[in-house]
């Protein structure tokens, strides 16, 4: 690992360490929270009291200085931090603990994957790698979100990208309050494990100065895996669309998931079986002309 990328490691897991204790409260742990607390949430010292260590080194860990860490040390404050399992284990990325190997990104997808895609049709479905970018689809997937597909220098196929730079007035994703936040942290939690990549901090940089909202979630340094998730859509030529999505991961390329969309009622199962029967139909605001940004 170059020094770059260790600076870099070291300069997140500090940020990561100060946003996880600022949100514990003396309450939480049993300290009496005093009057003249200034510090959000536990101070360093009470962390290191709490976990078993010395008050000088978390205060050199939390500032990112080169010192040796162990897995039972980060156990003990990953326990006093509550963190949970998605947590811990970004915990330990950034730490250079190799107790939490992350296998490497790859694009290339065997010839079956498209197959797998055409077969579950008509439901939408789409393999994408954990940066976001979109790797495969089938005919759903691209009659309802045609403008993801349509790659170009300015717009990449990429969902991240895709979301944030489309308007809140022209975004097809109604429950984007909820959404955002959740892509932003599935995200974090992959970049823990390419950290020093240009690929993927020029997409940070990119997104944080085009998007100041991608850049407060950014710095809230929360992660996250995916889940099974509701999704509510506004498609300019039918209207509302609520799906369900299920995330399976593609064993055989690394840091990939097949995302596949399920109709949540019977009116968006027959809207979307209109819209596979109608490709050309518009699928953003005849006046914006937004790109259709899903998952």
């Amino acid at each position: 690992m170059t020094v770059t990328t260790t600076s870099r490691r070291r300069t997140e897991l500090a940020a990561f360490l100060r946003s996880r204790r600022e949100r514990i409260t003396p309450a939480d742990v049993g300290i009496p929270a005093g009057l003249r607390r200034r510090t959000p949430g536990l101070r360093r010292e009470e962390v290191a009291q709490l976990a078993g260590v010395g008050v000088t080194w978390y205060t050199w860990l939390e500032q990112g200085r080169p010192i040796n860490v162990s897995v039972q040390v980060l156990d003990a404050i990953a326990r006093t931090l509550r963190l949970d399992r998605t947590e811990r284990e970004h915990l330990y990325h950034l730490a250079d603990v190799p107790a939490m190997p992350g296998p490497p990104v790859h694009d290339r997808l065997e010839p079956e994957v498209q197959t797998v895609l055409d077969g579950l049709a008509p439901l939408p479905a789409a393999v994408m790698s954990s940066r976001y970018d979109v790797l495969a689809w089938n005919t759903a997937y691209s009659a309802i979100w045609p403008a993801v597909l349509r790659a170009s220098e300015a717009h990449p196929r990429n969902l991240l990208w895709r979301m944030f730079v489309t308007p809140h007035c022209c975004s097809q994703m109604i429950n984007r309050d909820t959404e955002l936040p959740q892509m932003v942290a599935m995200f974090r939690a992959a970049f823990a494990r390419h950290l020093g990549e240009p690929s993927w901090t020029g997409l940070v940089e990119r997104l944080s100065a085009a998007s100041p909202e991608f850049a407060e979630m950014w710095a809230a340094q929360d992660v996250a895996v995916p889940s099974t998730r509701v999704k509510h859509f506004r498609h300019a030529a039918v209207g509302e669309i609520r799906m369900s999505v299920v995330n399976f991961a593609v064993t055989a390329t690394p840091e990939t998931r097949m995302a596949v969309y399920t109709p949540v009622d019977e009116k968006t199962r027959e809207r979307i079986q209109w819209l596979i029967d109608h490709p050309s139909a518009p699928a953003v605001d005849h006046v914006h002309r937004a790109p259709v940004v899903p998952e």
